[in-house]
């Protein structure tokens, strides 16, 4: 898939974001990053709450409070981000397109703060299935998030009052 393509696919979620931030598009970067920065971190959010086959509520709660406080959207934002990731990570082949659209445009301590809502996540329904597990080691090393980070985060999450 060229980037004309994923531009193009990205495109409403561009144009929702800016118009639930009263942002002009004229006013607005052409090719600004952060729309599908939040995209791509939303679609691997859900990827991860369904590994374990179940998106149980307290993974949905966890994942709506981390959007509207990291991306400052309101509640009707959040949930329609959440539908547009949703039809995005079904489309998509893999992982790649979203770890790379991140790795691409955050740095460490961004990723890092990800990663942390990403254990937040597998952490919330209180039980850590071995797919859970596995797919977030897997997309910290596509997102370049280093093993001593990566604790790190598990073990914020943990004390962000989420179960080990």
């Amino acid at each position: 898939m060229g980037w004309s393509s994923v531009r193009e696919m990205l495109e409403p979620l561009r144009r929702f974001i800016r118009q639930r931030r009263s942002v002009e598009i004229s006013a607005a970067p052409a090719e600004s990053p952060h729309d599908e920065i939040q995209l791509a971190a939303t679609a691997l959010l859900l990827d991860l709450a369904y590994a374990d086959g179940e998106f149980s509520p307290p993974e949905r709660a966890h994942i709506e409070s981390a959007l509207s406080r990291h991306f400052n959207l309101d509640l009707p934002s959040v949930q329609e981000l959440l539908l547009l990731a949703d039809s995005e990570r079904r489309k998509a082949v893999d992982h790649f397109q979203f770890t790379r659209m991140i790795a691409e445009h955050l740095d460490v301590g961004q990723r890092v703060v990800l990663a942390e809502v990403m254990y937040g996540v597998i952490l919330a329904d209180g039980r850590v299935d071995d797919s859970e597990s596995v797919l977030l080691r897997k997309l910290a090393n596509l997102l370049d998030v280093a093993p001593g980070y990566l604790s790190e985060a598990r073990r914020r999450a943990g004390q962000a009052g989420s179960v080990r």
